[in-house]
């Protein structure tokens, strides 16, 4: 159903469950996502795909659902002859479908746009290395208009995630100044340091002084490296948002995932006393997993 307060309010009382991954989830309900576009082809293909995979997480106990916008862009549309105005109805079923999920289940559910990093419109694995060779201001230009349509489709928050760089995360929080929208800010890591090098620490005090930032934290990351990670976060007085990948690497190359699953729902525990208010997982993470950190956490 439709939530009665902000995720914010929420968050200031309980932890809230994400989640986990969407590509996951559609790969196991038999659909192809070796399109450069990713689970963001199925927008105009299959939205019904979209709409099952939210209700399975919601089934599974999760609580925000994270839209399939992630590698939705203005450019990766043009590129499949999609133009600017249907690509914009895209980006804002993508909420819709996302809402009308929610629908299905009696309890809050809040919606989270999904805004990933310029690197996944490559579709090269570039967003785990960030350093594009572009300026902040060339950043915040590519992402200002896709955040302005899925802006304009209402979502509860803006998931802004999987930023590998400091620059992209300033350019982000610069196209998302004064979109109506309050917002998350995720890095992907390694250690305790964006996938570009810089320290965590430098990389969430950009979101300080950002009054519609309403979480920080780290997204498809090793689970290993959260509960520094989570420490961190926390400094900055906000809470913090955690959602690792399953621990298996990805292949850009051969696009497919190498290695086994280190992902053990048990760690919400250090998350939390760490100052986690927002989990969930993110690649490779699926329904077994959520409902077992839903379990873990109605238990208290």
């Amino acid at each position: 159903m439709q939530p009665v307060r902000p995720l914010a309010a929420a968050l200031a009382e309980r932890t809230v469950l994400l989640d986990g991954g969407l590509s996951n989830q559609l790969s196991a309900q038999g659909c192809d996502l070796s399109d450069a576009l990713w689970s963001a082809r199925l927008l105009a293909d299959d939205p019904q795909q979209i709409a099952a995979a939210h209700r399975a997480y919601l089934r599974a106990g999760a609580q925000v659902l994270i839209t399939a916008s992630y590698q939705a862009t203005f450019e990766g549309f043009e590129r499949r002859g999609i133009p600017g105005g249907p690509a914009a109805a895209l980006m804002a079923r993508s909420v819709e479908l996302a809402r009308a999920a929610g629908g299905s289940v009696d309890r809050e559910v809040w919606i989270a746009a999904s805004v990933g990093p310029y690197g996944a419109m490559l579709a090269d694995g570039s967003e785990y290395r960030g350093r594009y060779g572009l300026s902040v201001r060339e950043l915040e230009l590519f992402h200002r208009p896709r955040i302005e349509a899925l802006a304009a489709a209402v979502p509860d928050v803006l998931a802004l995630e999987t930023v590998p760089d400091t620059d992209e995360a300033e350019a982000l929080l610069r196209a998302a100044e004064g979109c109506g929208v309050p917002a998350w800010l995720s890095y992907s890591i390694a250690g305790d340091r964006t996938r570009a090098g810089q320290p965590l620490a430098e990389a969430f005090a950009l979101a300080v002084d950002h009054d519609q930032v309403i979480a920080v934290g780290v997204n498809c990351c090793e689970p290993e490296d959260t509960e520094r990670a989570v420490g961190l976060a926390a400094a900055t007085g906000k809470p913090v948002v955690v959602y690792p990948n399953s621990g298996e690497q990805w292949d850009a190359r051969s696009r497919s995932w190498r290695g086994g699953a280190t992902f053990a729902p048990e760690r919400v525990r250090q998350w939390e006393a760490a100052g986690a208010r927002l989990v969930g997982g993110c690649c490779r993470v699926g329904l077994a997993e959520i409902a077992e950190l839903a379990e873990l956490m109605a238990m208290g």
